[in-house]
């Protein structure tokens, strides 16, 4: 069995329990973090953010949610962050981040010159972080405060295929407990159209796949991590691989604890 930050994943799921533990859980966290606030969840067209929508309509009601679409510049599946923030009846906001990304880039570029040419993974990671300052910009400013929303999975995370300070970040993570696998069952037993529920995972940013760009399925990620089995070496060294550099992000920072007193 692999450990995932200390618990196991063993026993039968049940989506419909499952989704009215998390509701609860939501509930009760608002009570305790945020009486009065709302949630602010950033809508992609993915499953995990209509998946954690659905859940934060249901456990909050729709005029305590509210979604931001935030493409980079054209994105070509708008549409379906439209049509899923209408199918959910929140109010929602569409925040073009294409000026702001290609700014920042400029701005560091600039600077920097010929001496630290920015990396791939670099740039490809500033539009996430610039989506999460927009979601912390809108929370700060709604009537009686709003708290942002994570909306990773367990797979995803287990892996490190987040970005840290981007899409790993927020305030609540409602999913983080859950693979991709199961993410599937609870969108289909809450009954959200299969088209967002089974839609090609892809981060939006490299052009590829989720799947194309890990080398693996996350079938074969989900097994692993429910059992500890993997068919192919090769594959399992790689999750394990990724598992182990990654852990930085499922952390919480570390820090030097200063000696308090003489000899300690």
């Amino acid at each position: 069995m692999v450990e995932y930050m200390g618990n196991t994943m063993s026993v039968p799921f049940d989506a419909e329990s499952e989704i009215e533990g998390i509701k609860n859980w939501i509930r009760k966290w608002f009570e305790e973090n945020g009486p009065g606030a709302g949630a602010v969840i950033g809508l992609s067209g993915g499953k995990d953010s209509t998946i954690v929508g659905k859940l934060l309509v249901d456990a909050l009601g729709a005029e305590r949610v509210t979604g931001v679409l935030m493409p980079d510049g054209v994105q070509a599946d708008l549409n379906d962050s439209l049509s899923v923030a209408k199918l959910l009846g929140i109010k929602y906001y569409v925040v073009n981040i294409g000026g702001a990304t290609a700014g920042l880039k400029e701005g560091i570029m600039e600077a920097c010159g010929d001496g630290l040419p920015l990396g791939r993974d670099a740039l490809i990671n500033i539009p996430p972080r610039i989506r999460m300052s927009v979601l912390y910009a809108i929370a700060q400013s709604l009537p009686g405060g709003g708290r942002v929303v994570n909306t990773c999975n367990m797979s995803e995370d287990y892996i490190g295929y987040s970005t840290k300070y981007g899409d790993a970040a927020g305030d609540f993570s409602p999913c983080a407990d859950y693979t991709v696998t199961q993410m599937k069952q609870i969108g289909d037993a809450l009954g959200l159209p299969a088209q967002y529920v089974h839609k090609t995972p892809s981060d939006g940013l490299s052009g590829m796949s989720d799947e194309d760009k890990i080398g693996f399925s996350y079938e074969t990620l989900d097994h692993y991590i429910e059992t500890g089995e993997c068919e192919d070496a090769a594959t399992k060294e790689r999750i394990d691989r990724m598992h182990r550099a990654n852990l930085h992000k499922l952390r919480l920072m570390p820090k030097y604890a200063r000696r308090t007193a003489e000899g300690d």
